[in-house]
């Protein structure tokens, strides 16, 4: 699925936390962009960028479909982050074997900043988070979107969602 000036899909995986990042696909490139989702076992598509397809169709895939976006080579509002660490807590907690799809327009900055939230309140420092991505994805962030991430103090929303599932009898008064 990889196009001109667009690098293939990558996954990002931390503890039980599974992202796939993309580009965005066009209503020409929608097949192969589903036969990609489907491999990896996405079972969302939070797409971050200006619609250049009909969300209806991956809907019809059988994948579920957020619509989140925000401005190219800025930093995500308040309210996209929150929604996003909400979503991704819930998400992980009752699919632990899901992956989630982020998409941006060319899959280098908004995707990748969301992604990088989400590793760093899961507990990953930030530059290790950034390091990781761009190891996987060369050119991803830029300065501002650095220094965002930089500036970020994550609130470790997502530290216990890989230890959401307590056993039943692990505590009890008699």
């Amino acid at each position: 699925m990889a196009g001109r000036n667009h690098p293939a899909p990558t996954e990002v995986t931390y503890k039980n936390m599974r992202f796939l990042i993309t580009h965005s696909p066009t209503s020409a490139t929608l097949d192969a962009f589903t036969k990609e989702l489907k491999k990896h076992g996405v079972t969302t598509v939070v797409r971050v960028c200006e619609a250049t397809y009909d969300a209806a169709l991956v809907a019809k895939e059988g994948i579920r479909f957020l619509d989140w976006p925000f401005d190219d080579g800025a930093a995500p509002s308040p309210q996209v982050v929150d929604d996003w660490l909400s979503f991704v807590k819930i998400q992980f907690r009752e699919q632990p074997a899901a992956c989630v799809a982020v998409h941006c327009a060319s899959g280098l900055g908004r995707g990748p900043v969301l992604v990088a939230l989400a590793l760093m309140e899961g507990g990953m420092k930030y530059k290790e988070a950034v390091q990781l991505i761009r190891q996987k994805r060369r050119g991803a962030f830029n300065s501002k979107q650095l220094l965002y991430l930089e500036k970020y103090r994550p609130r470790k929303r997502l530290l216990r969602v890989h230890r959401a599932r307590v056993r039943q009898d692990s505590c009890c008064l008699q």
